[in-house]
């Protein structure tokens, strides 16, 4: 499915909201995206169009790869990065060549108030160096009309191999992707074995990836806009302020330069914003977690299902749902959540009979089976997020573990009463 394929799905089912009067980029179309939450198309933002929200609900994943929302995590801990990828020769996206760069006369969204800069925060930065590849969402402040400043989070792959490059004096090749097959984006925001994001995502579609060659060497899938260029291996700039998952402004960085020399575009591609903090950015952020929480349980009980929830910017909280078989099943679970997370702050784990998309369920849960103290596990001084605004300076923070789940031996006290049907 292209991205576009994906953009006429949305609106054949009656999901996309399109604006067609002129919107500003500044705040205006962030303030809709927000208020909208649905996909939505704005056709003229500086004489572009623009998509937000693309994958903004469980219901639009769930579409993207053909399960219910119910289901999603078990598809994905069951599909492993080992899909066909396609070297090819030709592209869509080679429609348009631009050797004189100006990234101003892109749709570059300001979403906030504080906010350092234009930011791009869809772009897919895809790099080589030493033989290794890797692909990952970065956000991408404007910084000239052929810079942009990267927020490189150390110790992840990008960060690792401009790193390297670095070391070496060299500049690490890279091309920025905007716009691509939805199943893609998913792939390259989720922690799979280095190198193995276009496998997985050939994985999860069912069918190859198409790759292409750019001028740089770097080979990148089918999209709407690629930027082509390299990270400086010296330059770096104040990067920021910038809203991150929590809502809140992330702290200023000096961090890498990267200097654009190409671009290159379908004829009136459509660009692709994440509003930070809005509804796709935490399930993007999320949802890659899941599956690793859910093998973890798995390891230590049997477990049904896992959310990250947006209460919790689908980051820091989890609901783990299991089918507890001894006591303590709970408590361990709680643990193997925490490992298979690290940013994980406060975790819950309920039965079977509790819906844990339902933020009132899990309340009940909590409400008639926990004791608190010895059913609240509470861990201290260990690595949490440093997107948490209440984390100490050095990482550290406190969780706090609630094991919600009904004692075996008095399971029929818990039984949750019915009508039968007639």
């Amino acid at each position: 499915m292209s991205f576009r394929d994906f953009i006429d799905q949305l609106k054949e089912n009656g999901k996309l909201v399109e604006i067609p009067q002129p919107v500003s980029p500044i705040f205006e179309a962030s303030r809709i995206a927000k208020t909208t939450k649905t996909p939505v198309l704005f056709h003229d933002i500086s004489g572009s169009k623009v998509i937000m929200n693309l994958l903004g609900s469980r219901e639009e994943l769930a579409s993207m790869l053909g399960v219910p929302k119910e289901e999603i995590i078990k598809k994905l801990s069951e599909v492993s990065p080992e899909g066909e990828v396609r070297l090819v020769t030709e592209s869509p996206t080679l429609e348009v060549v631009e050797d004189q760069v100006d990234l101003t006369k892109l749709p570059i969204l300001t979403h906030f108030e504080k906010d350092g800069a234009p930011y791009i925060t869809a772009g897919i930065v895809v790099s080589e160096y030493g033989g290794i590849i890797n692909a990952s969402i970065h956000r991408l402040m404007l910084a000239g009309k052929d810079k942009l400043a990267a927020r490189l989070v150390p110790p992840r792959h990008t960060y690792l191999l401009h790193k390297k490059a670095a070391e070496k004096g060299e500049s690490l090749p890279v091309a920025i992707v905007l716009g691509c097959d939805p199943t893609i984006i998913y792939a390259t925001s989720t922690r799979v074995p280095a190198g193995k994001e276009f496998e997985y995502a050939a994985a999860l579609r069912g069918a190859p990836v198409e790759l292409f060659e750019c001028a740089n060497g770097v080979k990148v899938p089918h999209a709407e806009i690629v930027l082509e260029g390299y990270v400086d291996p010296v330059e770096k700039i104040d990067e920021g302020p910038f809203v991150d998952i929590t809502g809140t402004y992330d702290v200023v960085r000096k961090e890498p330069v990267i200097h654009i020399t190409r671009i290159i575009h379908r004829k009136d591609p459509i660009y692709h914003g994440i509003l930070p903090a809005g509804p796709e950015h935490l399930l993007m952020m999320g949802v890659p977690y899941e599956p690793r929480i859910y093998r973890a349980v798995g390891e230590v009980t049997t477990v049904k299902n896992v959310v990250l929830t947006e209460g919790g910017c689908c980051y820091l909280h989890a609901v783990v749902q299991i089918e507890k078989q001894t006591e303590g099943d709970g408590k361990n679970a709680i643990m193997a959540a925490f490992a298979a997370h690290t940013s994980l702050k406060h975790v819950v784990v309920v039965d079977e009979d509790i819906n844990i998309f339902d933020p009132n369920d899990v309340e009940f849960a909590i409400a008639t089976r926990v004791k608190g103290d010895m059913d609240i596990l509470v861990i201290s001084n260990v690595r949490g997020s440093s997107l948490d605004p209440r984390g100490a300076p050095d990482g550290t923070t406190t969780k706090v573990g609630i094991d919600a789940t009904k004692i075996l031996v008095e399971k029929e006290n818990f039984e949750r009463a019915v009508i039968p049907e007639e």
